[in-house]
This record gives C-alpha cells, sequence and structure tokens, in this order.
C-alpha cells in the first residue's frame, strides 16, 4: 500500500515539473517584458516623434518570424502619411512574398506629450501608444479576421529611430500573453527601392 502510494506520488511529481517549469518561465518572461518601459528611452536621440516621421510617403521591408526567430516570409510597404490638424492619416499597402497584398488606413492623434492612439480598419478598439527619447511602443488588437474575435491577435511594436533616420521595427505577435511570431522591419522616409522579397 504503501509502495503504491509511493510510485503515485512520484508519477504526480513527474506530471507536475513541466508545469512548474512552464509557469517559472512565462513568470520571468512577464517580468522581463514587464521591465521594459518606454520611459527608459526618455533623453536618448535622437528624439523620435512618430507623427513626424510618418508624415508624407515612407517604405519598409522586412520579414516574419516564426516564435523561435526562424524566417518564414519577407514584405515589404509603401506608406503615405497625411496630417490634417491632430490626426495623421496613413495609408499602407502591404506586399507579399507570396503575392498577397493588403491595405490598412490608420487614423493617428497625439494625446499628450509622449501619448497617441490610432485606429485602423482592421484593428478591434483602439491602439495606445508611448514615445520617449529615440524610441516609439505601442500596441493594438489586429483583426485577422473580421467578425471572428477568436482570430483576433495582439500586436506589440517597439520602434527605433537611428541616427542615419531610419527606424528599426520589432513585433511580437501574441494570443493569451504566448508569442505566436515576430516581426523585424525597417522604415525609411521617402521613396526608393528596396530590397526583393520575390521567391
Amino acid at each position: 500500500m504503501r509502495l503504491a502510494r509511493r510510485r503515485d506520488l512520484r508519477s504526480a511529481a513527474v506530471m507536475i515539473r513541466p508545469l512548474l517549469l512552464l509557469a517559472a518561465a512565462i513568470s520571468v518572461f512577464a517580468s522581463g517584458c514587464a521591465s521594459m518601459t518606454p520611459q527608459k528611452f526618455d533623453g536618448t536621440t535622437p528624439k523620435f516623434d512618430p507623427m513626424m516621421f510618418f508624415e508624407g510617403p515612407v517604405h519598409s521591408w522586412g520579414v516574419i518570424e516564426n516564435r523561435k526567430g526562424s524566417p518564414q516570409s519577407r514584405f515589404r510597404t509603401e506608406v503615405e502619411g497625411r496630417l490634417t490638424g491632430d490626426t495623421l492619416t496613413l495609408t499602407q499597402h502591404f506586399f507579399y512574398e507570396d503575392g498577397r497584398t493588403q491595405q490598412r488606413v490608420w487614423q493617428v492623434r497625439r494625446t499628450g506629450d509622449h501619448r497617441f492612439e490610432a485606429t485602423a480598419n482592421d484593428v478591434a478598439g483602439i491602439g495606445l501608444g508611448e514615445a520617449y527619447g529615440n524610441a516609439f511602443f505601442w500596441e493594438y488588437t489586429l483583426e485577422l479576421r473580421p467578425g471572428n474575435p477568436l482570430m483576433n491577435v495582439r500586436m506589440h511594436h517597439w520602434m527605433y529611430l537611428q541616427a542615419d533616420g531610419t527606424v528599426m521595427n520589432h513585433v511580437r505577435v501574441t494570443k493569451l500573453g504566448i508569442t505566436l511570431s515576430q516581426i523585424s522591419e525597417h522604415f525609411q522616409r521617402g521613396t526608393g527601392d528596396v530590397p526583393s522579397i520575390g521567391r
């Protein structure tokens, strides 16, 4: 009887151990993300004002990666920003490696010295952002299939203005707090050639 109880306890420990390790990993990851705040970039240069950077023509190129960082697909975008009063309208055209295209139209407003909010045709609710120093962090809920909230994902952007005037953009795509994929993107003002994305 005691032997059977020990075996049961040992089996339970084997089953619980992976769950405890997973919980610990999530806790460490969450605490690491929580320590990364836009305010920590206050005073860094060059100063990044997203309203100014994205006014006029902007283009970008990037790669979609899996959760481990392995490249899965390439894309490029063409963006046109028009500032009217305190609202920046961004029309963004996406061109994917497999031939797909997509359009997203943003309405971005400054709501404070460092704060911004935005809406778009395939974004649920309002996206919120903060800019300090050379960094801009913002997040929103993207509707992968409008009308089906089960397909919504959360987008977390960290954008950094570089000394040469370009912006590096790192995006983490999550669902229920779990990272599904990542995006690495390079923005440049004006029009111009971008690396080929053809197969």
